[in-house]
């Protein structure tokens, strides 16, 4: 299907156009900064900043098309002809809803298996060894970049599908009720995966059973051909009807795919991994318990794909690195180690990174630096308590560094004898944290995004910033 005045009034046959020079091949940008050359630019109107204002932006750093919004098409008096000669400009209604729109309609080309994964917590690490496999067997795929997993991101990974790919895997990350089944209706994936279901965005999306329900619109416009993969060992998805086939994954003995024999040590994990009646000795050189699930995800994932075993097993023992996921990065200036899992934080993602952390065999001082979990509605003083009391299981701990508002919760249930800071700001903890790192030390740092803990990350390792 080639992208042209054609396609593009099939879709949205409100569409004006002020110049029809279309790219051999669409790849779409909403972000001027990171545009690159050949990119087609869609202004949207977020919350903060209006896409329209950057056009010219866009247009200089080689943009090969724009949608943009018809009220504003008096912006393009004020650019240079030149620069638009030799592309498109589509006008339309409603930038955002055109991009979602157009997204659905290029996806419906295409007939290879659509991968969508969706979790609380571990979409992009399973994206990741997803795509180790696939990689490992030689199989042509597109995947979703980093965590671009809004209806936004979809859209703009769905335009990198093209003809010659024989997989495509995409990321599905919601806040609010409806956005799954709507995010479904772009995708359309043929195999759906919920890797878990845990207490995050609470506020928009309501109770666990509510998250659930939500997850579940995955499946929403599954075809008789399409196959479910769900978390078997928590009951809010695994004991419940599906109308299509579903495989289960856990550590439970009613999983098609399984863990068997776990063990954790200081430096990896072991276990046997189950697809159906074959078993297998796996090695992982973490020590996260989400990667036991994550690995399970991707080996149902992949043997629905028609992987071979062999593939499968090398594949889930590959290291893998995700930027603020349980990161592993050298302390500044001295001897020591930070892990960086500041990417995001919910109770459970909260939990199993202190288990790893507590896992970690050392005689240097370990320092915890946490922050506010976001987004848990009116039960977000419960959670912020249950994280004091949970300390109590990560008795290598030395010290903690508090940050926010909600983790003043937190401070009340401590364990007895913990030295404890608590204060707002993420600038103040690093005061505090600069007076601790007097000797060799490992830090966790782990909040939610906008408490904006990767500030602290910066100044304290060695990394790119």
């Amino acid at each position: 299907m080639r992208f042209d005045e054609h396609f593009l009034r099939k879709v949205i046959p409100e569409v004006t156009f002020a110049s029809t020079s279309f790219p051999a091949e669409p790849y779409i940008s909403v972000d001027s900064r990171t545009i690159q050359p050949g990119e087609i630019f869609v202004a949207l109107a977020g919350s903060l900043h209006d896409g329209h204002n950057f056009i010219l932006d866009a247009l200089k750093k080689g943009a090969s098309g724009l949608i943009m919004a018809q009220h504003n098409k008096k912006l393009l008096e004020r650019v240079d002809a030149a620069l638009i000669k030799n592309i498109f400009v589509a006008l339309v209604p409603d930038t955002l809803e055109a991009l979602k729109r157009l997204a659905q309609e290029w996806r419906a080309q295409f007939t290879y298996p659509v991968v969508a994964l969706t979790g609380s917590v571990g979409k992009t690490s399973t994206k990741t060894v997803i795509t180790n496999i696939l990689a490992l067997q030689g199989v042509d795929y597109v995947a979703s970049y980093g965590n671009q997993n809004t209806s936004i991101g979809v859209a703009i990974n769905i335009f990198k599908m093209r003809s010659t790919h024989q997989v495509a895997i995409f990321e599905l990350g919601i806040s609010k009720r409806g956005e799954m089944a709507e995010l479904a209706s772009i995708a359309r994936p043929t195999i759906g995966l919920i890797v878990n279901v845990g207490h995050a965005h609470m506020e928009g999306l309501g109770s666990l059973q509510d998250i659930a329900l939500e997850k579940k619109d995955i499946f929403k416009y599954f075809t008789e051909k399409s196959i479910g993969i769900v978390n078997g060992d928590q009951s809010l998805l695994a004991q419940v009807a599906y109308v299509h086939p579903v495989i289960k994954f856990g550590t439970k003995t009613i999983n098609q795919i399984q863990a068997r024999k776990i063990q954790i040590s200081n430096k990896h994990i072991s276990f046997i991994l189950k697809i159906y009646k074959q078993k297998y000795s796996i090695v992982l050189k973490q020590t996260h318990e989400g990667a036991i699930f994550n690995s399970l995800a991707a080996a149902a994932v992949a043997h629905l794909l028609d992987v071979p075993a062999d593939i499968i097993v090398k594949g889930i023992q590959m290291p893998i690195v995700i930027a603020g996921r349980f990161e592993r990065l050298p302390l500044k200036g001295a001897k020591g180690l930070v892990i960086n899992d500041c990417a995001n934080a919910n109770p459970e993602s909260m939990k199993t990174s202190l288990l790893a952390f507590q896992q970690l065999d050392t005689k240097d001082q370990k320092i915890a630096v946490l922050g506010d979990m976001l987004e848990l509605g009116v039960n977000s003083p419960f959670w912020h308590r249950q994280l004091g009391r949970f300390l109590r299981k990560v008795p290598s701990l030395n010290h903690v560094i508090l940050v926010g508002k909600m983790v003043q919760w937190t401070k009340r249930t401590l364990p007895f004898g913990l030295t404890a800071d608590i204060v707002p700001t993420w600038e103040e903890a690093i005061k505090k944290l600069d007076e601790k790192l007097d000797k060799e030390s490992i830090v966790l740092v782990k909040g939610s995004h906008k408490i904006g803990l990767s500030h602290v990350i910066d100044h304290i390792t060695e990394r790119q910033q």
